[in-house]
């Protein structure tokens, strides 16, 4: 692809990961800015408006690049369900999550500041949860570290010991939904 030089507006080494499956060039700059979640707003609307946050953050400072921000919440009946603050927290959302069906959004904003051009989207993923009980939770948790995790897991990390089905991008559940991604920076390329 030929693109203006590429920022990643985040710490996140498996989007990192992800992004490199492109082969494109980019460089890591994390954003600083606060996530928000309104409750007026859709699951949809809320990792769109955190991935503009997060890529305008950067852009400022760096406005003659493309900024790419992401947001990724899973949702359980339009309750988020984040990163959780300790084990005992990461054990109760695996134990909802079991058996049952839950989305997983990731919003991304592409920003080109000094061009006065960016692209926001939003991509949900369907991921059916197996049954488990309290002693497969606790063996899936002592093979990973949830703490940095929406949810409390991670589809590349022993998710098929939870996951029965998924129904849509599996790198979104990762991420980045890397199949729209790649169709929007191919469409960054064309002119306007």
């Amino acid at each position: 692809m030929n693109l203006p030089p590429l920022i990643l507006a985040s710490s996140s080494p498996r989007r990192a990961e992800l992004l490199r499956q492109l082969q494109v060039e980019f460089r890591v700059v994390p954003s600083d800015a606060t996530e928000t979640a309104h409750e007026h707003l859709s699951p949809l609307e809320i990792c769109q408006l955190n991935a503009h946050r997060k890529a305008r953050a950067v852009a400022k400072k760096i406005p003659d690049t493309i900024v790419l921000g992401a947001d990724t919440l899973v949702f359980l009946d339009n309750e988020i369900l984040g990163k959780p603050r300790d084990l005992a927290e990461a054990q109760q959302m695996l134990m909802r999550l079991q058996g049952r069906t839950h989305q997983v959004v990731t919003g991304v904003s592409l920003i080109h500041l000094r061009a006065h051009r960016e692209r926001i989207f939003a991509v949900s993923t369907a991921v059916l949860f197996l049954p488990l009980d309290a002693g497969q939770i606790r063996d899936y948790l002592s093979k990973i570290n949830p703490l940095d995790k929406a949810g409390a897991y991670a589809i590349q990390e022993h998710g098929e010991w939870l996951i029965s089905e998924i129904s849509g991008s599996y790198s979104n559940v990762v991420g980045l939904p890397m199949e729209r991604l790649r169709e929007e920076l191919a469409a960054w390329e064309r002119p306007l």
